[in-house]
């Protein structure tokens, strides 16, 4: 072994940086490890010269230098390159660190008073480097995360207005409100829009990680524990938290381009990451991003067999149109971005840091298509067509989204072991909706006439957060943190044009009315505090506590305590219990709003009201007003390291959600005054035909494992990486407002309790393996997406539950590197063209009618099948 290290470092030597013969000085000494150790087949080199040799078996080395005092370069597979200015020319000793690789590897996020490495830690985290995550071959951050981290989900969700456009994403399946996003330690702001429709996510508001560009991040941490007592609201299914790279040494230029195997979904992006010093030891960090990608079709092919058309146009239209118009895939997206980290000293022991990242995009979706035999007071109208003439119509819900995060901060040393930091954030987001090919049929009916685009309005969620935290040793192997934030949050409904809101509304998304238009705050203070104690060097418990108030639902305490055993310096016990809350959001609270949807079974969109919670009408069915969710977390597991190239994990958990907030399903009315009940008379004063609510109103077990093994063999470039999550959640009990129990109504379907215990894999496992081969690095990635359940709605209980088998996805990755400093990269993802398999059309679900061969309801690996990119990146 020691002789095949020898010879691959001294061709390296040979190869890229052969030894001057002019140099003069001759320069001796020794390259050791940090346990003192001589580091064989080392390579040392003169920094920009192509002076240079490689150590013998003990670690020693002489070779000329040109000139001194100068600057030599100690390398070596498996260690982190270091550089040493030298004035002397005897006696030179360089120390090599090796380089961190797993449980070696030093984590902030979840730690308590102090970083660790993941070893040291009571609690489990991942730490993905970005070359790691880019080996994915996914273009974008979230779809990275998928296919690295087993309990993550995220899948774009077709013909589904705004959330077509906001992937939403979760861990753990506990949807995208528990998950707890940080950029830098920082609380990144939620979106602007609620997922209303029925996906993966529905009635929920997560982060959107599309606004964070992967050339900013230097790695990503993930805490798959609870930790609200820590981070306050939202981390009950855990944290991720985005390290921003800081004072590079290099500029990396990115350009990638990508198509399917359909011949659709064109891609391509731009980005440039770079650094520069500022002041006084200060550094910024620049980021410039850009991305676009056009429209996939997945759409089925139903033919004549849709039922409704009589006129020789409608025949005609469906003979020629087999998909019968429909557009069912991943949206049109263009997207820039920027971001700028930076900091600088303040004096011997203070720093001032900032960071601010902006991103906007814009995105263009397709509702149904609108059927001519759907839409015949259209055609009679002659407006779009003669009536002879008419074919339907297909509306777009095209978006405008804005996403910024600005922080600025002070940290200090306060001296014996004591450090503070304050810090200020301020984060929104916004969107503005568009509706094309669109028509209003009441304005139609009543003026002959009617707009095709519409304006219907929008939203935007901003944050304030003052953060000040303070923390270090109290005595000897105590350490202890504590810290004060306020936070004041801010949601907006912008109304639209009154022809996107005039009665029924604009066609496929009708506007925000002046009534459900407004502004609303609120304010919430928390106080929190730490302690390490690390009883021996072996066992470590730790405990945190922390107490919110907020100005509209009152306050909560949470808490945690954590402990880990080591067994002797290569492996680890932990585990934990804590306590933690998640605060409805304002959109929660606050939204109004109606709009059309198509229901299973009616070819006539159906006019639905989502209600604000506090609304009288609301109140009056007996639903309280929104408050937080509780949750009990619970989790175990073992970390071992066999050797420094091999270490494994297995943490179990269990997570108890009670009064998890849920958006209800239908309650309507059927307009008959004769059968008319009391439910149905509060319905018929507010001129509603159906409504849905936020309520406080589920309690949801989620039990699971996850598992992880990795190995790298560094002087063979081989690495393998196998990781697995098995998750299982359970509704324990639906608590329905009496006066909709009283009356026999179901406050949660069916088909909505399976978006919550159905709709994600049951299991994931990921297998990447990669290699480097003299210029080429390989990387082969499967994935196993677990089997998913389509429910039948409860309204067709002659209907059939369809469980859908697990997928394999397998993507292959190779780069060549023409220089250490420019190289291509091709990727093939889901080279074998996998779908999930086709919906049974007994399930009696929305797919039935043949528009959507694979469900929208439930989520594997996604609908783009096979697809190809090739970028090259190039540093100088």
């Amino acid at each position: 072994m020691k002789k095949t290290i020898k010879k691959l470092n001294f061709l390296l030597l040979i190869f890229c940086i052969p030894i001057a013969s002019w140099a003069q000085t001759s320069v001796t000494g020794k390259i050791i490890d940090e346990k003192g150790e001589g580091v064989p087949f080392a390579t040392v080199m003169e920094e920009g010269t192509t002076n240079g040799t490689t150590t013998d078996e003990v670690g020693n080395f002489e070779f000329n230098v040109s000139k001194l005092p100068t600057t030599i370069v100690g390398s070596y597979i498996g260690f982190k390159t270091k550089k040493q200015e030298i004035t002397a020319a005897t006696n030179i000793v360089m120390t090599l660190a090796q380089d961190s690789f797993g449980l070696d590897e030093i984590v902030v996020t979840g730690q308590g008073t102090k970083p660790r490495t993941i070893l040291d830690s009571p609690v489990p985290v991942d730490n993905f480097g970005v070359k790691e995550l880019t080996t994915s071959g996914k273009p974008t951050l979230d779809k990275m995360l998928m296919f690295k981290v087993p309990s993550f989900n995220s899948s774009n969700q077709a013909i589904s207005d705004a959330t077509a456009h906001y992937d939403p994403a979760d861990l753990r399946g506990l949807g995208p409100s528990r998950t707890l996003v940080l950029v830098n330690g920082k609380r990144k702001n939620q979106s602007a829009q609620v997922y209303l429709n029925r996906t993966p996510g529905k009635g929920e508001v997560g982060v959107d990680l599309k606004s964070i560009p992967t050339a900013a991040i230097e790695r990503v941490e993930v805490l798959r524990d609870g930790a609200s007592a820590q981070y306050g609201s939202d981390a009950i299914g855990g944290v991720i938290n985005m390290i921003l790279k800081k004072n590079v040494e290099y500029t990396t230029v990115t350009a990638t381009t990508g198509i399917t195997s359909e011949g659709d979904g064109f891609t391509f992006g731009s980005d440039l990451n770079t650094a520069f010093n500022f002041g006084d030891g200060g550094y910024v960090n620049l980021t410039l991003g850009y991305y676009k990608q056009n429209t996939t079709n997945r759409a089925g092919t139903p033919g004549t067999n849709d039922p409704g058309a009589e006129r020789p146009q409608e025949i005609q239209w469906q003979i020629d149109n087999p998909d019968l118009g429909m557009h069912v895939g991943q949206p049109a997206m263009e997207k820039t971005d920027i971001f700028v980290n930076m900091s600088h000293p303040l004096g011997e022991k203070g720093e001032f840091y900032t960071f601010h990242g902006y991103t906007t995009r814009t995105g263009q979706s397709f509702a149904y298509y609108r059927a001519p035999y759907w839409r015949r007071d259209v055609a009679d109208a002659g407006f779009l067509t003669s009536p002879e003439d008419f074919v339907g119509y297909q509306p777009t819900f095209e978006a405008k989204i804005n996403d910024h995060i600005n922080v600025m901060g002070v940290k200090y040393d306060l001296g014996e072991n004591w450090n503070a930091d304050a810090s200020a954030t301020y984060g929104a987001n916004s969107v503005s909706y568009t509706v094309n090919n669109s028509v209003n049929r009441d304005y139609l009916a009543d003026n002959g006439t009617s707009p095709t685009t519409f304006h219907p309005g929008g939203y935007r969620l901003q944050n304030m957060i003052g953060n000040f935290n303070v923390g270090g040793s109290l005595v000897e192997n105590v350490n202890v943190g504590m810290g004060l934030e306020y936070k004041k949050e801010y949601f907006d409904a912008f109304e639209g044009d009154p022809f996107s809101y005039y009665k029924g509304g604009s066609d496929s998304f009708a506007g925000v009315k002046p009534a459900e238009a407004g502004s609303w705050d609120r304010s919430n203070f928390a106080a929190f505090a730490l302690v390490d104690y690390d009883v021996s060097d072996a066992l470590l418990l730790g405990a945190a506590a922390r107490y919110e108030d907020y100005s509209d639902f009152g306050d909560n305490f949470s808490f945690k305590v954590n402990g880990r055993f080591k067994l002797g310096e290569k492996g680890a016990v932990r585990a934990s219990y804590s306590t933690g809350f998640r605060a409805p959001t304002l959109h929660q609270r606050y939204l109004t709003n109606s709009q059309y949807i198509i229901i299973a079974g009616i070819s006539e969109p159906f006019l639905q009201g989502t209600l604000a919670n506090d609304n009288p009408a609301v109140q009056a069915l007996g639903v309280k007003s929104l408050f937080a969710e509780t949750s009990r977390n619970l989790s175990a597991g073992v970390t071992y390291k066999f050797s420094n190239n091999f270490y494994g994990s297995i943490d179990f958990y269990q997570i108890e959600v009670d009064d998890r907030v849920l958006l209800s399903s239908q309650i309507g009315s059927d307009g008959d005054d004769e059968t008319r009940n009391p439910v149905e008379q509060i319905l018929d004063d507010n001129n509603v035909r159906a409504l849905q609510f936020f309520v406080n109103a589920g309690n949801t077990t989620t039990t699971g494992a996850d598992i992880v093994l990795n190995y790298k063999n560094y002087s063979g470039g081989f690495g393998a990486s196998f990781a697995a999550n098995f998750n299982n959640t359970e509704i324990d009990a639906i608590t329905t407002p009496a006066a909709l129990a009283e009356n026999g109504y179901n406050i949660f379907a069916r088909e909505e309790k399976a978006l919550i215990e159905d709709a994600r894999p049951k299991y994931k496992l990921i297998l990447g393996l990669n290699k480097e081969l003299n210029k080429w690095n390989i990387a082969l990635n499967n994935t196993v997406f677990g089997s998913v359940t389509i429910r039948h709605p409860e309204a067709s209980p002659q209907g059939i539950d369809q469980e859908l088998p697990a997928r394999l996805i397998t993507d292959f990755v190779l780069t060549y590197n023409f220089t250490d400093k420019l190289s291509i990269t091709g990727v093939a993802n889901n080279l074998f063209d996998v779908y999930p398999e086709l919906t049974d059309p007994n399930t009696f679900t929305s797919e039935a009618g043949a528009r959507f061969p694979h469900s929208s309801e439930v989520q594997q690996q996604g609908l783009l099948g096979a697809n190809f990119r090739v970028g090259l990146n190039y540093q100088f």
